[in-house]
């Protein structure tokens, strides 16, 4: 006998920790049950969930087709999930990548990342540099800053972020601005 939604749902809260309503969302069929289960054996269950809750069940309902129909495999979505995670890429990047599978423009995950050069830079030390020009481009910034405006370091955040086309780990880019404002 196949396992009911309620006890399915039940058991995606206490295997995974998701919060009950992405459990009883993902449980409504079990294709979307399936699919999910496919891709948080990635380890990264609450990614996963968000994922198929927000960007898979848009496209589902933009083309009018069922997830049986998803024009990506579960295996793909765990792909680009364990390479936001990995630090490989970030969420934005992600969406690219999702969007480039999604329209079949490829099928490989990191032959799309690097066709498109989406991959985060890794290198500390050209990112210190992007973050010393950022830092000699915008005074005024700097000077809010240290007189306390916290909306000033965000805009510069915003401008490594720009100065790296996105490509920066806005993590280590505002570690590496703190460092350099202290």
């Amino acid at each position: 006998m196949p396992e009911l939604p309620r006890a399915m749902a039940e058991r995606f809260v206490q295997q995974y920790g998701l919060p009950e309503y992405d459990a009883t969302t993902l449980t409504q069929s079990p294709a979307m049950a399936a699919y999910f289960e496919a891709v948080a054996a990635s380890g990264q269950a609450k990614l996963a969930s968000n994922w198929i809750m927000g960007e898979v069940s848009r496209r589902l309902n933009a083309d009018e087709i069922g997830i049986e129909a998803a024009k990506m495999s579960a295996a793909q979505l765990a792909q680009i999930i364990g390479r936001i995670h990995d630090g490989t890429i970030s969420n934005a990047a992600a969406r690219q990548v999702f969007d480039a599978l999604w329209s079949g423009e490829g099928q490989a995950v990191d032959a799309v990342i690097e066709a498109k050069g989406l991959k985060q830079i890794q290198d500390t030390g050209a990112l210190e540099k992007i973050v010393d020009e950022v830092i000699a481009a915008n005074p005024d910034n700097v000077a809010q800053f240290k007189a306390g405006k916290d909306k000033a370091f965000n805009a510069l955040v915003g401008q490594v972020m720009k100065a790296s086309k996105g490509k920066a780990n806005p993590q280590q880019a505002s570690e590496l601005l703190k460092a350099r404002l202290a």
